[in-house]
């Protein structure tokens, strides 16, 4: 039939537009229009965080005062991040770029962060392995340590997220592990083998969705350990999987995965949209602005 040439043919181009490097959003397999993103570009010289327009024009610009890989897009339209540097710690700042509320972290990096219902503030502390909950006033009123086997603090832990019944799931990045821990820091869950393991969040169903980093692939898992549903590069060769570096679950319920392409800087896409039954209906991939990201998220979801 006509439409599925022509369906046929949209999936080439944009495949044939993935492998040259495109320089703005573009849809796949019918998608309407581009999405509203913000994303850390990660880089040789100072990361930028970024929020690019359905049409891929830049509409706002922040430089953080060191590396920053971990973000949060907070009710009020302000921004939380944390930064690695010396200091290290975890920044509100408003889209006209002014400081809101910072937390100055006594340990050696800080890269990852959350905002919690209560207004308090979950801090991922490197060097001892740690959750620290900190108020709106920078005073420290819980501190949950991380269970991590490696030394070397940058890659203890990235992501961390306050779960519904009180406990902490947090992704350790370089063990390739996502451990659950109650407020005492006792482990009552876990997934190993996850090799890089960037962010791990946890559904409603109550599986868990991992990105898997260097294993190109991002999965979800059942509270026995069972993979229930993966999505790896072998689904969608046309988008140069290299690094799965954030996941985003949508309104729609498909997958924001954004791609970190470190070596692979210029083919493919940074961010692709995904559905339940593994097709890609929208990638990102603007080679001309940035060459790779970490985390990335859709504005608005």
């Amino acid at each position: 039939m006509n439409w599925q040439r022509t369906m046929r043919r949209r999936e080439w181009l944009a495949g044939l537009a993935l492998a040259a490097g495109s320089v703005v959003a573009r849809g796949v397999v019918g998608a309407e229009s581009g999405r509203r993103l913000m994303f850390f570009e990660y880089g040789k010289g100072p990361n930028r965080l970024l929020e690019v327009g359905g049409d891929g024009k830049v509409l706002w610009e922040h430089v953080p005062p060191s590396i920053a890989v971990i973000f949060q897009i907070l009710e009020n339209g302000h921004v939380l991040y944390a930064y690695g540097g010396k200091p290290t710690g975890v920044r509100e700042v408003t889209r006209e770029g002014k400081e809101i509320w910072n937390y100055v972290s006594e340990c050696p990096q800080v890269l990852g962060c959350e905002r919690l219902k209560n207004g308090n503030t979950l801090v991922a502390e490197q060097g001892p392995c740690r959750a620290v909950e900190v108020d709106p006033q920078g005073k420290v009123v819980r501190v949950t340590p991380l269970q991590t086997t490696i030394e070397n603090y940058h890659l203890q832990v990235r992501n961390v997220h306050r779960l519904a019944n009180g406990n902490i799931l947090a992704a350790h990045e370089g063990e390739g592990a996502v451990r659950e821990v109650d407020p005492q820091g006792k482990v009552v869950w876990e997934q190993t083998g996850v090799e890089n393991a960037g962010d791990a969040q946890r559904l409603a169903n109550g599986n868990t969705l991992i990105s898997c980093g260097t294993q190109k692939r991002v999965i979800e898992v059942t509270p026995a350990g069972k993979v229930a549903w993966e999505f790896g590069a072998q689904d969608a060769p046309e988008v140069n999987f290299t690094w799965a570096s954030s996941i985003q679950q949508l309104k729609n319920g498909n997958l924001l995965i954004g791609n970190f392409l470190r070596g692979q800087e210029g083919k493919g896409a940074h961010a692709f949209e995904v559905t339940r039954d593994k097709r890609v209906v929208w990638t990102y991939a603007d080679h001309s602005l940035v060459k790779s990201l970490t985390t990335v998220r859709a504005v608005g979801e």
